[in-house]
């Protein structure tokens, strides 16, 4: 598994986590979500994304679209 798929695999899990808490649990919940989503749009558009450093941290390999 590489950085990308890493990064795509933990915000999928990170916003389906968040709709479950937030039809379960609490409506804040869906404020995770909504976190989620801003951080994945502001990535696309500046290749900055902080999970990505960690997962390379852990020593993942390099995508195309985190370095």
């Amino acid at each position: 598994m590489n950085i990308d798929r890493a990064v795509f695999a933990f915000a999928g899990l990170i916003i389906l986590t968040s709709l479950l808490l937030g039809h379960y649990v609490s409506t804040w919940w869906l404020v995770l979500a909504a976190f989620a989503g801003l951080n994945m749009l502001q990535a696309a558009f500046t290749g900055f994304c902080p999970a990505a450093l960690i997962f390379k941290a852990f020593g993942l390999k390099s995508g195309c679209a985190f370095k």
